[in-house]
């Protein structure tokens, strides 16, 4: 079947899916060259498939806890060039975005059944073997606390809740964005911590110490 033939909204996803699969595969190089990731025996491994767009799983283009696909990629850019990101937390960031579009799924942990908040970047981190408490409550308590948002760095932690009570946590990539698993029936994905829903519910941040 040609691209032609595709129905339109099928294309565009293809198209897209494949640009970040390429991006991510670009800008992994170096990044695993100089930094191997390390033997993690608790997170299972999974076959690399021929396809590379079977390993992406659909993103959408926009939700209301989505930046654009657009906007993704610059958030990928951007925290991958910055200046001050150590290599550790350029591979971090890696990770994290290489499972962009992956299901949310309550008290899951890994790619092939999906992830809640914490799951998501419990993973995440002990994938460069830091392992951190299973709810986002207890992360909360990991790390320096970062006390004015303004200072947020690339690979921070970033914390949201209601009533004084930490309830959700995301992986700050830069530029006002963080990543994370929203709820059910979204995907992993990019938002905002400036304006909207989760800049409202923000309430701190930490970061933990990943080395160089």
């Amino acid at each position: 079947m040609t691209t032609a033939s595709l129905p339109h909204g099928h294309t565009a996803r293809r198209v897209l899916r494949l640009s970040l699969a390429l991006l991510l595969a670009a800008l992994s190089a170096p990044l695993l060259a100089a930094n191997p990731p390390p033997a993690v025996s608790n997170i299972p491994a999974t076959p690399a498939p021929s396809d590379p767009l079977a390993a992406m799983a659909p993103v959408e283009l926009a939700t209301p806890d989505s930046a654009p696909i657009a906007e993704q990629l610059q958030a990928l850019q951007a925290a991958s060039a910055a200046p001050s990101t150590s290599t550790r937390v350029k591979t971090v960031l890696q990770r994290a975005f290489a499972l962009l579009g992956t299901p949310y799924r309550w008290g899951g942990s890994s790619p092939d059944g999906g992830f809640d908040c914490s799951g998501l970047v419990g993973y995440v981190f002990r994938s460069i073997g830091i392992d951190l408490p299973r709810v986002s409550r207890a992360m909360a308590n990991e790390g320096v606390a970062i006390t004015d948002r303004t200072a947020l760095a690339e690979g921070d932690l970033v914390f949201f809740g209601r009533r004084g009570r930490v309830d959700h946590v995301g992986i700050y990539v830069g530029d006002g964005k963080f990543l994370h698993a929203p709820r059910t029936g979204r995907d992993v994905t990019v938002s905002s911590l400036t304006s909207g829903y989760w800049a409202q519910k923000y309430m701190e941040a930490r970061r933990v110490a990943v080395g160089g």
